[in-house]
């Protein structure tokens, strides 16, 4: 797959599964397993499907926006603000996802608490 596709089914696969919280949707982007690397998720599809529900009744108003989208190869890199609702500050988040056959099939993430002022003075995207 090139990494233009790539990059179009990991923001499909993204918008569905964290806006949309619409799992059926996302899943068709997933590979056969999926592995997790995220410390407080659970591994596997039945482990992903678990966090989109719990999601879905539990922060229904969150939303993640994707500020950037690398590609390389079967790896795609999401940088992302992700917000729990109206006047949050967020987070900052990068995911890693590897894809084989075009489908998702590994996840890491990084996570920063987005701070009122950084030192620098510059924003965070």
């Amino acid at each position: 797959m090139s990494s233009t596709s790539n990059k179009e089914a990991v923001v499909a696969f993204y918008e569905a599964a964290l806006n949309a919280k619409d799992f059926d949707a996302a899943s068709r982007y997933l590979g056969p397993s999926y592995t997790q690397h995220n410390p407080r998720a659970a591994d596997g599809v039945q482990g992903f499907r678990n966090f989109v529900a719990y999601l879905k009744e539990h922060a229904p108003h969150s939303h993640s926006e994707i500020k950037r989208v690398f590609a390389d190869g079967d790896f795609v890199i999401l940088h992302v603000h992700k917000t729990s609702g109206p006047g949050d500050r967020g987070v900052a988040i990068v995911d890693i996802l590897r894809l084989e056959h075009g489908r998702i099939v590994e996840h890491w993430d990084v996570t920063q608490e987005i701070p009122e002022r950084t030192a620098s003075g510059n924003p965070m995207f």
